[in-house]
């Protein structure tokens, strides 16, 4: 008899586990109706030795700079490459275009137009049960567009955007969302004739909040949405083949 209360029991905790993901769903689109994204990949990783590629683009809407700097914004593609080194540890690449528009305080803006831009990061999962999984991330991504001249003078720039970031997913089978938060800083590298300076991104908003999600189109192809507000406004979106 006792035997048999301790699997109803058992029984009763499991359902109620697999009946909270649909309140997550809700709570998720409330969230995403409102806010932007940042590509921080979310918890879907390869196996050992497998591969994952994929096609990105990334927008960075709206990132201030310290002091009178103004803003930066800033629009990339990517082509998409995951190792898995381990089941619990990736390393990211990526590879492509992207261009810079810096808007100082008081000027106009100086767009600067797309040309290099390349990336990597890590990422390791250290939860792994059932439908539930965490990441730890460290994602790196450096923009060099084409120079641009104003009269005699050349100006010349690099995007240099660092981050960490923590998330969470709930597999949900047709869709996993995944929240979490990141700590990012952006740099604005800006040459004038040769003299080099750089500023920073506003560090008193350097913590974000992320939301993002994998709907899966076929066996091995998916897509990613993620989003990233508070400090700054961004969208990313991939899709992603699994080989």
């Amino acid at each position: 008899m006792s035997i048999k209360r301790l699997q109803v029991t058992r029984h009763k905790s499991h359902v109620k586990v697999i009946n909270f993901g649909p309140v997550i769903l809700p709570i998720f689109l409330l969230l995403t109706s409102s806010c932007y994204a940042a590509p921080c990949y979310g918890t879907k990783m390869p196996l050992k030795n497998k591969f994952f590629m994929g096609l990105e683009t990334h927008s960075i809407f709206k990132r201030y700079l310290e002091d009178e700097f103004g803003k930066v914004r800033s629009t990339q593609h990517f082509l998409l490459l995951s190792y898995g080194v381990f089941d619990w540890l990736s390393v990211d690449l990526k590879g492509g275009a992207g261009n810079i528009k810096q808007h100082p305080i008081g000027s106009d803006e100086i767009d600067y137009a797309s040309s290099f831009a390349g990336g990597y990061g890590l990422r390791m999962r250290f939860l792994n049960q059932a439908r539930v999984k965490a990441v730890l991330g460290f994602q790196h991504i450096s923009i060099h567009p084409k120079h641009r001249d104003a009269g005699a003078a050349r100006n010349e720039a690099i995007l240099d955007d660092w981050q960490w970031s923590l998330s969470a997913s709930y597999d949900l089978r047709r869709v996993t969302p995944y929240l979490g938060t990141k700590w990012s800083r952006v740099d604005y590298i800006h040459r004038l004739d040769g003299n080099r300076k750089r500023r920073m991104s506003d560090l008193t908003k350097g913590i974000g909040l992320i939301a993002g999600f994998d709907l899966p189109v076929t066996e091995r192809v998916w897509l990613n949405l993620e989003g990233q507000w508070l400090d700054g406004e961004a969208m990313a979106v991939s899709v992603n083949y699994s080989f």
